[in-house]
């Protein structure tokens, strides 16, 4: 099974995300979006075959979303799909691509679906949370 992470390796989440991927036994092929950037072709097909929109996949903390005016609900997608192009990191993140499926990875559980052996537990979060068992 071929799985695909669109990774930014400075965010817990996505971390989080590779190390479960990695714990399942699969070897992800990981693109850190941040250094290639994205294409609009790429960006409209990942969402939609994740049932994202533009809006829907802004990225609003830790990112300069709110900076470029774009938290302005009269901002359309084609305006918020340029600036996702101009500055990669306002797409949020991780979102994982594989033969069950594409899904924006947040929280980090929902990669789960996406696996076809589920990773040994219990499972701890980069974030310092607690251990959760993954069944």
């Amino acid at each position: 099974m071929t799985i695909v992470i669109h990774h930014n390796p400075d965010c817990g989440t996505s971390r989080n995300v590779l190390a479960m991927i990695e714990a399942s036994g699969e070897t992800p092929v990981v693109i850190n979006y941040l250094d290639t950037g994205w294409t609009r072709p790429q960006l409209l097909a990942l969402f939609a075959a994740a049932g994202l929109t533009p809006r829907t996949a802004l990225r609003i903390t830790n990112s300069p979303a709110e900076a470029l005016g774009l938290l302005d609900p009269a901002v359309n997608d084609e305006a918020l799909l340029a600036a996702m192009l101009d500055h990669p990191v306002l797409v949020n993140r991780p979102i994982v691509c594989s033969p069950k499926g594409v899904r924006l990875c947040r929280p980090s559980e929902a990669v789960l679906e996406l696996l076809d052996r589920l990773p040994p537990g219990p499972e701890t979060k980069d974030d310092c949370t607690q251990p959760t068992d993954v069944k």
